[in-house]
């Protein structure tokens, strides 16, 4: 059987840590290692246990949970989930831990009267902690401060022989999902002003948080960076936020590149990667660079795989920087990569196409 997953819980609601624990105990792959009730409790029980991975609240007396991360990442560097109210004001927050150092965030499970491993949410949390424990693992660290040579088990990419764009470069379309909200920031930044072709970014955001995501990329790029609005143009030196519990596709129109954006539907993703990808391929052929980055599951790997007959490029993030290696590989799997890139070689090698 494989090592069970070790969290520490950090909540100052006594009634949420029991909660909380009981929906990941819930799993026999992980268990619940100790609890804290502020952030000073955290740090301290986080030097002691080791744990794999932390789940942090962020209001807490004592020390909050923004400043808990920021000195848990510096004394002792251990993954953390943030638990985040799905508000404009939850948004600001959560974007402050994920800077500060938090490779994921979710909302807390919620329901009734149902037991802990039922309530809306649980089967969620679960996953995630198993995924990004699991991937922490296969990078290769043993403690939070300590590291080994990468010897990861990967997929390996079955890379076209296409290197080169076959039609005019349009549009750079960027997807990801957990671990996607910094390494997207990582590689826009490293952007010039004056970049000479539009980007659309799709990201596995809820729908208040991608407008404060926008306006937080729009104060640290020089690019221009907003959320996507219906019949929003797709114009150079800009970066456009597809909006979190919509689909955003893009339409081509008298040599006019805008986006359609329109209520979710039945799409399990909102917005879906796929959907973005197979619109663009649809709309402008071979003249798109498609990027699948970190995530959870499989989306975007379609809408690559139909990027790719049309002509266009497709690169995708390496595992070893990943936070979650499940989207770039299962784009991997299905052949269509045309690049595999460690998250600090992207933003370069943005900026060497223009």
């Amino acid at each position: 059987m494989a090592e069970s997953v070790r969290v520490l819980v950090v909540d100052d609601s006594s009634f949420f840590r029991k909660r909380i624990r009981n929906v990941l105990e819930a799993s026999p792959q992980i268990s619940v290692v100790g609890e804290a009730a502020n952030g000073e409790e955290a740090l301290r029980l986080n030097q002691q246990l080791s744990p794999d991975l932390v789940t942090m609240d962020v209001a807490m007396p004592v020390l909050d949970g923004i400043s808990a991360v920021r000195r848990i990442m510096r004394e002792h560097p251990t993954d953390i989930i943030m638990f985040s109210s799905l508000t404009k004001e939850g948004a600001q927050s959560t974007l402050d831990a994920l800077d500060a150092g938090a490779v994921d965030f979710i909302s807390k499970p919620t329901g009734g009267n149902e037991p802990e491993d039922k309530l809306h949410g649980a089967s969620l949390l679960r996953e995630r902690v198993l995924q990004i424990a699991h991937g922490s693992k296969q990078r290769g660290r043993i403690g939070p401060s300590e590291t080994r040579p990468l010897n990861v088990k990967s997929v390996k990419p079955k890379i076209s022989t296409q290197s080169k764009q076959s039609g005019t470069l349009q549009l750079i379309v960027i997807g990801a999902s957990t671990g996607g909200p910094i390494a997207v920031q990582q590689i826009l930044t490293q952007l010039p002003a004056n970049y000479p072709y539009p980007v659309l970014v799709a990201v596995h955001m809820p729908e208040a948080f991608t407008g404060t995501y926008a306006q937080r990329l729009d104060g640290v790029c020089q690019l221009r960076v907003k959320e996507a609005r219906n019949g929003d143009a797709l114009n150079a030196g800009q970066v456009l936020i597809a909006p979190g519990g919509y689909q955003t596709q893009i339409q081509k129109r008298g040599g006019k590149i805008t986006v359609d954006v329109q209520s979710g539907g039945e799409h399990l993703y909102k917005p879906s990667i796929d959907n973005c990808f197979s619109s663009a391929a649809k709309s402008l052929g071979n003249g798109v660079l498609g990027i699948v980055l970190t995530g959870m599951g499989s989306d975007g790997a379609m809408g690559a795989a139909m990027l790719k007959q049309s002509g266009s490029l497709i690169w995708s993030q390496d595992e070893a920087s990943s936070v979650v290696y499940g989207m770039p590989q299962a784009v991997a799997k299905a052949g269509a990569t045309d690049r595999v890139l460690s998250l600090s070689d992207l933003g370069e090698q943005l900026k060497g196409i223009s």
